[in-house]
Formats: C-alpha cells, sequence, structure tokens
C-alpha cells in the first residue's frame, strides 16, 4: 500500500513538472510573439503593397518599405530575388519568412499587432461582414473587374453593358456594394477596418481602368471620400506614393 502511494506521489510531481514546463513555454512564446514585428514590405507604386503600408500607419507600426521611385523594372528585380517563384506586390519579410496575398499579410499582422484594432469583435453582428468584405476585395470584386477589363481591351471598345456576360459583371459587384453601404459606413459595420483597406485598391482600379461609372453609386463615393482623408492613407500616399502612379494601364474608352 505504502509503495503504491509512492508510486502515485511520483506520477502526481511529474505531471505538475509538466504543467510547469509548459506554462514556462507557453510563457517564453508569449514573449516572442510580443516582439515588434521585423517587417519588410517590397512595394510597387499604386498596386496592392500599398494596403500594407496603410495598415501599418493606421496601427503606427514600424516597417521598412523598399522600393525603386519611379521605376517598376527596377522595384520588380528587387522582388524577383526576394521572391523567385511568385514575384509580386506586396511581397513581405517577416523575419526569415517571406509572404505573398495582402489580405493574408494584413490578417498576420493584426493577428500579432492588431490587439483588437482594425477588426471588429469576433462575436459582434459585424464580424461576419467584416470577414465578408476582406476576401469579396480580391476573390469577387477585383477578379471581376480586371476580367472585365481585358475582355474590353481585347475588343477593342467599351465594356459589354450591366448584364453582357454569364458570369457577375462589374455593375453587378457595384450595386452589391453599394446596397451594404446605403446601410453601414463602413465595409466592416459600424467602424472603419481591415476590410476597407482591402476594398479601397478595386474600388480605385475600377475607376481608372474605366470598367464602370462610380458617380452612379453615390455612397461609394461617399465611403471612399471618407477614408481617403484618414491621417495615415494621406501619410501612405507620400511615402508610397510620391509621385503618382507610374505605368498606368490603358484605360477603356469612354462610351
Amino acid at each position: 500500500m505504502i509503495k503504491q502511494l509512492h508510486c502515485a506521489a511520483a506520477l502526481m510531481m511529474i505531471a505538475m513538472a509538466s504543467v510547469c514546463g509548459a506554462g514556462t513555454k507557453a510563457s517564453s512564446d508569449s514573449k516572442v510573439a510580443a516582439r515588434p514585428l521585423d517587417l519588410t514590405i517590397y512595394h510597387l507604386e499604386g498596386r496592392r503593397s500599398e494596403r500594407i503600408v496603410w495598415l501599418c500607419e493606421e496601427l503606427g507600426i514600424p516597417y521598412k518599405l523598399e522600393y525603386k521611385r519611379g521605376d517598376l523594372a527596377g522595384s520588380m528585380k528587387t522582388i524577383r530575388e526576394v521572391s523567385p517563384l511568385m514575384p509580386v506586390a506586396p511581397t513581405v519579410r517577416i523575419g526569415d519568412q517571406v509572404m505573398v496575398e495582402s489580405g493574408a499579410i494584413i490578417e498576420l499582422i493584426l493577428a500579432r499587432e492588431g490587439h483588437g484594432r482594425l477588426e471588429p469583435a469576433f462575436s459582434s453582428r459585424d464580424y461576419p461582414y467584416y470577414l465578408q468584405w476582406m476576401h469579396f476585395a480580391e476573390g469577387s470584386f477585383a477578379a471581376r473587374v480586371i476580367a472585365d477589363y481585358r475582355v474590353a481591351l481585347i475588343q477593342g471598345k467599351p465594356k459589354t453593358p450591366a448584364g453582357g456576360y454569364k458570369l457577375v459583371d462589374t455593375e453587378a459587384v457595384l450595386a452589391f456594394m453599394e446596397d451594404f453601404l446605403s446601410k453601414h459606413p463602413y465595409f466592416g459595420g459600424r467602424a472603419f477596418s481591415a476590410a476597407d483597406i482591402m476594398m479601397l485598391f478595386p474600388t480605385n482600379i475600377t475607376e481608372a481602368f474605366n470598367v464602370a461609372d462610380l458617380t452612379a453609386y453615390p455612397h461609394i463615393i461617399a465611403w471612399r471620400s471618407n477614408v481617403e482623408s484618414r491621417p495615415a492613407y494621406k501619410k501612405m500616399l507620400a511615402v508610397a506614393r510620391p509621385d503618382g502612379v507610374p505605368g498606368v494601364p490603358k484605360p477603356l474608352p469612354k462610351t
């Protein structure tokens, strides 16, 4: 009986040591996670990498911005050296890891440096909307705008009016956005969020490429004016697009 009690006591001590060890490791991991990001953004002026610069300015976190001012080819050469198999903007280096995909990069930065900023609370009614628009920006909006642009460019004429394609066209996407913004001030719901950072780029290329006339969507226009007035956005323009956008693609002809 005494031998059994000694065995039980020994097992309890081993279990407690394991728990303490796990706690020490978790604490150590937390300290590692709490360190500031060692973030380098490889950038092309007027491209999606602006999202990451804007996000960092909103959060007030340090970053290193790498690009050759006014030289897209030179900037792309740098990006190819960092990410030869997928040379795109943004490419970022965080510590010794290289990442692409602006949405994924934004989610990672928010997870490590956001501390609840620029995204609604998980339990809020706004969070599903936030997630929807974070992914809609590229998965539906940018994809449709670029597809419509390329088809019309090949045809050498203005984009087919709404309903001209079998898939959802740009005007239908804009109508969906306009309806949402008629009921909510931001794409994340009640407050500005990373979803707005994601959504601005395809909104602006829609106009720059002349794929659709945004004046028909007053709530989109008002939203854009609002988010572009933010100090962090203006700071992004100053550091990431000081001379405007070089190498702007040819817009579609006017209707």
